[in-house]
């Protein structure tokens, strides 16, 4: 990547590089060096997380955040330009871009090309009216402990100071406010292992979680208004184990529960919910007995956690964008549902939004693909807001 790269030619080789989860060094290494080579910007890396800054005396400053790792490939790596008409175009980006280029290939949607226009930005933006700091990071796709946005607020907490922040997640260029809450658990079932031939001598672990299974199926999916944008809330089961052999009898049965609840609630309410006020339960401290709350009567063990985020719709600077957005694109600022970085900034009080290119319907699909004109629409909209003069 040179200074006077075109955006597309920095998607181009930001898409070149493997970066699942865990082997983000050398895209690392490419967008340090890239940054450093500005010679105008502060650049400070932590592993493999890079963060740059301008120093301009400006009142405010704004943080534009992208992470560097994807998803697993699933047979759509290398990546490549698909011109109109490509096979490989999927028809809805096809009806809604007709006549453009699309970027065909493994984070092409989540989220490399708002990479690419933060880069492009980063090395364009000559005269904006906040300070800017650009954050490019690792293991966001991966548990909760590893991300690497966590890691710099941990390690090197300055390097975030702001007063907004964007994460380029996937939104059609659209706001999506604020996030919904996430956490995991295991709902456990103990019982007595016998020999099946005389299961009367055990109790049997799996069939003791069927009220779990009951209360799972019994839940109607909740919808909570905050801020002007309604989230989605929803408790399901996603695994299931138990048992040590085909006669024996479980002593142990665990459902592993994932909880999205809306951003009008702290993880402790959250977990009241679920498993009673007061709740022992912790990440790393073992199983707990739920005293309480849906499934109340059976252990409990923490698997991960995090918050969730306020859309910050009252913010001046996100009133400001949503006009923007709202002029460019005709669509209205919605609620993230799933969780995202947002929740990280609003834990250190910097109001934030999702704002980014490609659909995030397509995020870790096969056919993951973005149209270019996603690209300059982001570009553009970031580049009025910012009230810079370009090069």
């Amino acid at each position: 990547m040179r200074a006077d790269s075109t955006v597309e030619d920095i998607l181009a080789e930001v898409m070149a590089i493997r970066s699942v989860s865990g082997e983000e060094t050398v895209i690392a290494d490419a967008v340090e060096s890239f940054l450093r080579g500005l010679g105008s910007l502060e650049v400070h890396r932590d592993g493999d997380a890079v963060v740059a800054s301008t120093r301009l005396n400006r009142p405010t400053r704004v943080i534009l955040a992208g992470h560097l790792d994807t998803v697993p490939i699933i047979d759509n790596f290398p990546p490549r330009w698909l011109e109109p008409g490509d096979r490989l175009i999927r028809a809805d980006v096809a009806d809604l871009a007709p006549g453009q280029r699309v970027m065909w290939g493994r984070g092409a949607t989540d989220m490399k090309a708002s990479d690419a226009v933060l880069l492009h930005l980063a090395a364009t933006l000559r005269d904006p009216r906040h300070d800017l700091t650009f954050v490019f990071y690792d293991h966001e796709e991966v548990a909760a402990e590893l991300n690497g946005l966590g890691r710099v607020a941990r390690n090197h907490p300055q390097w975030l100071e702001g007063d907004f922040a964007i994460i380029g997640e996937p939104t059609s260029c659209a706001i999506e406010g604020g996030c919904n809450g996430t956490m995991r658990f295991d709902v456990v079932s103990h019982g007595v292992a016998a020999h099946s031939a005389r299961a009367w001598m055990g109790r049997n672990a799996i069939h003791g979680v069927a009220p779990v299974l009951d209360r799972l199926a019994s839940y109607e999916p909740v919808d909570v208004t905050v801020e002007g944008l309604t989230y989605r809330e929803g408790v399901n089961a996603t695994l299931i184990s138990g048992g040590k052999g085909t006669n024996v009898i479980p002593d142990e049965c665990r459902v592993h529960v994932n909880y999205r609840f809306a951003p009008d609630k702290s993880i402790d309410e959250a977990k009241a919910l679920m498993m009673g006020e007061g709740t022992d339960a912790r990440l790393g401290n073992g199983e707990h007995l739920a005293r309480g709350g849906m499934f109340e009567g059976f252990g409990i063990e923490m698997r991960d956690e995090s918050p969730a985020a306020r859309p910050g719709m009252d913010s001046p600077m996100t009133a400001d964008l949503v006009s923007l957005v709202m002029e460019a694109t005709g669509r209205p600022p919605v609620a993230k549902l799933g969780w995202t970085d947002v929740a990280r900034f609003s834990a250190l009080g910097i109001p934030a939004v999702n704002f980014g290119a490609g659909s995030p319907l397509l995020a870790h699909k096969q056919d993951e693909q973005v149209p270019v004109g996603d690209l300059t629409m982001m570009e553009s909209i970031l580049r009025r807001w910012l009230g810079s003069d370009s090069a």
